[in-house]
């Protein structure tokens, strides 16, 4: 296993740190929602660093491209889930947050059984980069208007790149119906 996996491997075990410390915090803002704020922004750096080593260190493989985006997926979905259960993201943002990586998912599935691996699109690395950046503002600011605003760029990018897969790749999915 990579160096680059590794990384991203750390990234799959801190979700489980990010969400007891959110659990602890109760939505409200102290010692645990920082705790929780600090896991995440190291988690999400994660993701940068493991991107830059799999580049620089030619470790890219076929086990990063598919381990990666969905140690991305299971972070801000985690966290998303936590804000729904506190009345901070609309469940219904979050079924087309889930929509999206469902339907990108099984797109990807369909490319690996024709032997081809659809890395993240740029426009995916956007939206994870919205996303988490989202996260992070809606972790440290009470905010109703910019809760509002951070939900909506979360749903622009992830429609937007969701869109875009699907466009880019749909010669995969006219192989697939034949």
């Amino acid at each position: 296993m990579t160096t680059a996996s590794k990384i991203t491997l750390v990234r799959v075990f801190m979700i489980p740190l990010v969400m007891i410390a959110m659990y602890l915090s109760k939505g409200v803002s102290g010692l645990w929602m920082w705790v929780a704020l600090g896991l995440f922004v190291i988690a999400s750096v994660t993701d940068f660093i493991d991107g830059q080593i799999a580049r620089k260190c030619n470790q890219v493989s076929d086990f990063g491209k598919f381990l990666d985006p969905l140690a991305d997926k299971l972070l801000t979905i985690a966290v998303m889930t936590m804000f729904c259960e506190w009345g901070r993201f609309p469940a219904w943002a979050l079924m087309l947050v889930l929509t999206r990586e469902f339907a990108v998912t099984g797109l990807r599935l369909v490319a690996v059984e024709q032997g081809r691996v659809i890395a993240a699109a740029k426009s995916g690395k956007v939206k994870t980069a919205c996303t988490m950046v989202g996260i992070i503002l809606m972790l440290i600011f009470p905010s109703a208007t910019l809760r509002l605003v951070c939900v909506a760029v979360i749903l622009v990018t992830t429609i937007y790149s969701g869109i875009e897969y699907f466009i880019k790749n749909k010669d995969v999915l006219a192989k697939g119906t034949m």
